[in-house]
């Protein structure tokens, strides 16, 4: 199965010069737990999540609407494409210690696919399992 037939195709995203509240406004309204930041051009530029919302920003005491995203986003985030296997993708999770991939295709964003989505499917129950295992055991 592939990363296209899991992934969800309906992406939130955000860029690196928006600040941190409203990229925690955003999270809160589509409940999700992070969101790829994108360029101009649409081009993936890097991830934020909820806990680099609070652990780079609240937790610094820094004022999260004057903070920009590209202070606080992780870059160089791993990824996957649509045509990977789904093996990949959690064997990827469990490296990079991540519960969520962005899903690109030429450099832009075309969905994203979590530990979740592999876990509601039955041939990769396993898989998304182990990764979890590896994941939780490293926080």
């Amino acid at each position: 199965m592939q990363v296209r037939d899991l992934m969800n195709p309906s992406v939130v995203s955000i860029t690196p010069s928006e600040s941190a509240s409203l990229a925690a406004r955003l999270l809160s309204r589509h409940n999700v737990g992070s969101l790829p930041v994108c360029g101009e051009d649409g081009g993936l530029r890097g991830i934020v999540t909820d806990r680099d919302i609070i652990l780079r920003c609240v937790a610094a005491e820094e004022d999260p609407a004057q903070v920009p995203v590209r202070d606080i986003m992780t870059r160089n985030c791993a990824t996957v494409s649509p045509g990977d296997d789904c093996r990949e993708a959690t064997r990827l999770m469990a490296a990079q210690q991540v519960r969520r991939l962005p899903v690109t295709e030429g450099g832009k964003i075309v969905g994203i696919v979590s530990l979740g989505d592999l876990a509601k499917c039955q041939a990769f129950d396993m898989e998304a399992a182990k990764a979890l295992s590896e994941i939780s055991e490293n926080i």
